[in-house]
């Protein structure tokens, strides 16, 4: 034991750490809360000075987290942020008001856990979570925000309870570990509701076995069409919440569904609504990858959906533009469901440019290929997103659209070209 705590003293940078954390769990992904409940009683871990808000679902949580936190913040609170996985940086997982962590905060804390932890092993993703609490723990901010990472019920987020559960939409995604049928994806993703606590549920499908798990629990369950709606007026929109409405709102960057679930969750924080104030946030709220805009030769759009219903939201956000032509860079991991990613584009892409992904669980650009089933002059494949980046950029004109989509990693890899330090 002494031998092996002096070759973590010898840890001296936050990426030998990472490296340290990601070798030593037997699996990448390995659902339960047993391992990480006990680490975290060894580090008398606390966070009772801040009200917690636990957001899960399929698809928008990064928007909706990213929402309440400017909302939180525009009232003079202290906020943090956990969420995953990050695009460029690791450090992006846990900011506290808007700035993220430090690394010496970080090896800090995997220190500790590294004492606690004796003979439990901790995946990768129990184990940085651990950290983000140690150090939320330390800071005692207002709010804490904790977007799950997978599912909800057995992620390691779901060891804390919350003030204030949060579903966004539920659709199929992770089946291999959360089931093949929205109500059994939504049981899992219930699972962050507590007895007589609020949960906000924005799907406008909810499935029923979140209604009956709320009943059974007793949550104070919220849902949207409702307790709370929304309504598209042209360009601008209007939100209900009960018998308030608020009108005039601008459009936002964001997914418009998930600015009114994060409202609802604001109301039940005690926390006054006016439509300028509301409208504030909005043009406040710009998250990275997430339908986030560039402009080069042409306009850029980078999208980290990797699921049908993120490909259908951004089919319908293409279908409301007016480019001459759309061209599709993509690159996604063989265990989602690349077929039904890709389907839901084919008539608003005018060309494909697939590139291969060189992580674990990648696909090739072929396999994509494979899964498109489309004309074969439309269709270009590349070893990596970079390349095909470059062709797409090489041939677009001004009045062009390249969309970038289908991974994180596709995200993060494009997105390092276009940012201007």
């Amino acid at each position: 034991m002494k031998e092996n705590l002096k070759s973590h003293s010898l840890r001296t940078t936050l990426d030998e750490w990472l490296s340290y954390i990601e070798s030593i769990h037997f699996t990448e992904i390995d659902m339960g809360l047993t391992r990480t409940k006990q680490v975290a009683e060894r580090l008398s871990i606390d966070l009772t000075a801040s009200k917690v808000i636990t957001v899960a679902g399929t698809n928008g949580k990064g928007t909706t987290c990213a929402f309440l936190e400017n909302f939180l913040l525009n009232e003079h609170s202290s906020v943090a942020v956990y969420s995953s996985p990050h695009i460029e940086k690791f450090n992006e997982r846990l900011r506290m008001n808007k700035i993220d962590v430090e690394d010496q905060l970080l090896m800090n804390a995997f220190e500790k856990i590294e004492q606690a932890r004796a003979d439990v092993s901790l995946s990768y993703y129990e184990y940085t979570t651990l950290a983000a609490l140690i150090i939320v723990s330390d800071s005692k901010p207002d709010y804490l925000i904790l977007e799950v990472g997978l599912g909800g019920r057995l992620d390691a987020t779901n060891m804390v309870d919350c003030d204030i559960a949060v579903l966004t939409t539920i659709d199929l995604d992770h089946q291999k570990f959360l089931g093949d049928t929205r109500e059994k994806i939504g049981f899992e993703k219930a699972g962050i509701m507590r007895s007589n606590t609020f949960a906000v549920v924005g799907d406008t499908d909810t499935p029923q076995s979140i209604i009956t798990h709320a009943l059974n629990i007793n949550a104070k369950a919220l849902y949207r069409e409702q307790a709370f709606s929304l309504k598209q007026n042209g360009t601008t929109w209007a939100f209900t919440l009960h018998n308030d409405v608020y009108e005039q709102l601008n459009k936002p960057y964001i997914p418009i569904d998930n600015v009114a679930t994060a409202l609802t969750v604001i109301s039940l924080l005690g926390i006054d609504l006016d439509a300028a104030k509301i409208n504030h946030v909005i043009e406040l709220t710009k998250v990275a990858g997430r339908t986030e805009r560039f402009v080069e030769n042409c306009d850029v759009i980078l999208d980290v959906g990797h699921n049908p219903q993120a490909a259908r939201y951004l089919a319908s956000q293409l279908k409301q533009m007016n480019y001459n032509k759309v061209f599709a860079v993509t690159g996604m991991l063989i265990d989602k469901d690349i077929t039904n990613a890709l389907a839901p584009l084919i008539e608003h892409v005018d060309t494909w440019f697939l590139g291969s992904l060189h992580v674990g669980r990648g696909a090739t650009s072929q396999q994509l290929c494979e899964k498109l089933n489309i004309a074969n002059e439309s269709v270009n494949c590349f070893d990596n997103v970079t390349q095909a980046f470059k062709m797409a950029s090489s041939v677009a004109n001004s009045d062009d659209l390249i969309l970038v989509y289908g991974s994180f990693y596709t995200v993060a890899e494009i997105r390092r070209l276009l940012v201007k330090e």
